[in-house]
């Protein structure tokens, strides 16, 4: 085994040259050769179609020859801001810089490759070498690298930023990242069976006008300059490809003639009819996420065709999800499991270390969370890998020199889904109308953890292994629904290290169901099954539970209610988490326009910096540090019962 091409000597190892390669990947992550990576899968994908790729990673923004290390592509750059948001991983929920970046060379945000393919500080000597719209300015910078070569953007930055989309950060709705970053065609969802239509396409079309043979071969020269080649080939059709969003010049047509240009298409609001902050343009706004929300599903997801003056972004309906058969093949391709050795100085890659010996098992989600951009991005369709792919990656885990016996994690977005939440969903996608989870199970929910369980069981029995966690998250509702106890038994006998992370969120039933979540009496339900378990078994192992403050529909009076929860609990969390209205999420859309875009009924939100730090403050009531925002937040809300020595008390008076 060996890295994907990341630097000049690994190009060399190679036996290849700049200008041999099919396709650079450009990421703003360090390069971690783990399939918990999405730039590692995409290329990893791509070499085992036959394709010569590399892996520019971190690149100087603010320098074109760092765009030029591995000279012209001959098919296409392919761009992604990293594994996170670019802004997400920049600034916290409260638009301050953070300190570090995790998927940075030993976490210092200030480094990038240079252009003499070294580590270090950009030519600018930015900061954070990560840019803000990391993909958009990383597209731009190929553009000035080389003329002329296609030009693919995707990961969770281009994914959730696919049509025009609230931006947080900006405080304004933003067009479609497609035209921001003029690419060629953006990928969204997962992206390995676009990625591999596209470069299909890509040299077919170069072999087809006799430039360029295709990536498979890798015959033919291309010039190293930022010149396109003399005579070169016009870009194939890239429509029709399911999981891609593309533009066209149409002139300006009206709705009724973009409905006869495109049929059978959904015909969304113009961008300039939804960029206002005036009540019609939200009121549009809500209108055109609606639409978007209830196109997810492979299924039953039409076109979707967004106007901008005399262009459109057309979105094609979602990919279908990979099937077991291929995920395992994918999650079998020979990563190296480590980051690349040219960070060994840097002290590694700070976000290998929660994933390097964890094991993915499922990909999709049905739980609908509305502040989750998951279901935006993977969909509600739940498809898992086999017992036995995941039991032989685990054997290989165990062969690894720093393994200690202990596999980190057995899970995906969610740990305890293996399946679709019905026979239905299976065959014929998700319900347009109904969540599967809340406000109450639906009565074709088919709670099942057998094979989950088996898979535990399995990974518990290997040689070497001496304990196999559960952390990647439990969810409650779904496993207190299962008529059978046997996985939470299996659960508290042997995959918790003294603590369970679990995520209520909140404890009012009406902040609970706009976020997607179930009441608050299943999450106490689960709460004391899992108490019995532990007196049972005679363990002391704790519920870790996550809330959010200031999501959409919490008042100061919803905030009160949770914090009276925390005190009649003792439970008191380490950190307080705010709502963060990235894009994509039914959440985002509620806090932009005020309302719930699926029913349009009016939504609370708490928007101002001072309000948000006051819910914020309730959480953490017993802080010293926040003692005086509680007092505030107890005397605007009418609460002042709640301000003194007594045992109900929040806060002391002054």
């Amino acid at each position: 085994m060996s890295f994907i091409p990341a630097s000049l000597s690994d190009l060399e190892k190679a036996g290849l040259e700049p200008g041999d390669l099919d396709a650079i990947i450009v990421t703003g992550d360090a390069y971690v050769d783990h399939s918990s990576f999405g730039a590692a899968i995409i290329g990893r994908v791509l070499e085992s179609e036959g394709y010569r790729v590399a892996i520019l990673a971190r690149p100087d923004p603010d320098d074109v020859e760092a765009f030029r290390i591995f000279g012209r592509p001959r098919l296409a750059f392919l761009v992604t801001a990293g594994a996170v948001d670019s802004m997400v991983s920049s600034y916290t929920a409260n638009k301050k810089p953070r300190s570090e970046d995790e998927y940075a060379p030993g976490g210092d945000k200030a480094l990038c490759m240079r252009a003499d393919g070294s580590i270090g500080a950009g030519i600018r000597a930015r900061p954070n070498a990560r840019p803000d719209r990391a993909a958009i300015v990383y597209s731009a910078m190929c553009r000035q690298a080389y003329k002329g070569i296609p030009l693919v953007i995707g990961g969770i930055e281009a994914s959730l930023r696919r049509l025009a989309h609230y931006d947080y950060w900006s405080d304004t709705v933003r067009k479609s990242i497609l035209l921001d970053s003029k690419a060629d065609i953006l990928v969204y969802g997962m992206g390995e069976r676009q990625i591999a239509e596209i470069m299909r396409r890509l040299g077919a079309g170069r072999h087809a006008a006799g430039h360029l043979e295709t990536a498979a071969t890798g015959s033919g020269a291309a010039p190293a300059t930022g010149a396109a080649p003399a005579g070169a080939a016009p870009k194939p059709d890239l429509s029709g490809i399911r999981g891609t969003a593309w533009a066209k010049h149409v002139g300006a047509m009206p709705p009724e003639a973009l409905a006869a240009e495109f049929p059978g298409a959904s015909i969304l609001p113009g961008f300039d009819s939804l960029s206002g902050s005036d009540p019609e343009a939200k009121l549009n706004f809500e209108t055109s996420f609606a639409l978007q929300y209830r196109n997810t599903d492979p299924y039953s997801a039409r076109r979707l065709v967004e106007p901008y003056g005399d262009r459109v972004v057309v979105q094609e309906p979602p990919a279908f999800p990979l099937d077991r058969e291929e995920l395992d093949r994918i999650y079998a391709l020979p990563y190296e499991r480590e980051a690349h050795p040219m960070y060994e100085s840097r002290g590694g890659v700070p976000a290998l270390a929660e994933v390097k010996f964890s094991l993915l098992s499922s990909r999709g989600c049905f739980g609908a969370c509305s502040f989750c951009a998951l279901t935006f991005h993977q969909g509600r369709q739940v498809n898992s890998r086999s017992i036995e792919a995941i039991v032989e990656e685990a054997r290989i885990l165990t062969t690894m020199g720093d393994f200690k016996g202990y596999i980190h994690d057995v899970g995906g977005p969610t740990a305890n889904f293996r399946r679709s939440a019905c026979g239905k969903m299976e065959k014929h996608g998700a319900c347009l109308d109904r969540r599967c989870l809340s406000p109450e199970p639906c009565a074709q929910l088919e709670p099942d953890h057998r094979e989950y369980v088996l898979l535990l069981r399995a990974l518990r029995a290997l040689p070497g292994v001496k304990k196999v966690f559960v952390r990647s998250g439990v969810r409650f509702d779904y496993a207190i629904a299962d008529e059978s106890d046997e996985f939470l038994r299996e659960l508290v006998s042997h995959h918790i290290s003294g603590q369970l992370k679990v995520a209520p969120e909140h404890v009012s039933d009406k902040v609970l169901a706009l976020m997607g979540k179930p009441p608050r009496r299943v999450y106490d339900a689960f709460a004391a099954r899992y108490a019995d378990l532990n007196r049972e078994k005679d363990l002391k192992q704790y519920l870790i539970p996550y809330f959010i403050s200031a999501h959409p529909g919490s008042g100061l009076p919803e905030a009160i209610e949770l914090a009276e929860y925390l005190r009649d609990t003792g439970f008191v969390p380490d950190q307080a988490q705010d709502f963060y209205p990235t894009p994509g999420t039914l959440a985002t859309a509620m806090y932009w326009c005020g309302t719930n875009p699926l029913d349009g009924q009016p939504v609370y939100v708490a928007r101002g910096a001072h309000e948000r730090a006051l819910q914020r403050a309730l959480l953490q009531y017993n802080a010293p540090a926040n003692a005086e925002l509680v007092r505030e937040a107890l005397t605007v809300a009418g609460r002042g019962d709640l301000i003194g020595t007594g045992s109900r008390c929040l806060v002391k008076k002054r």
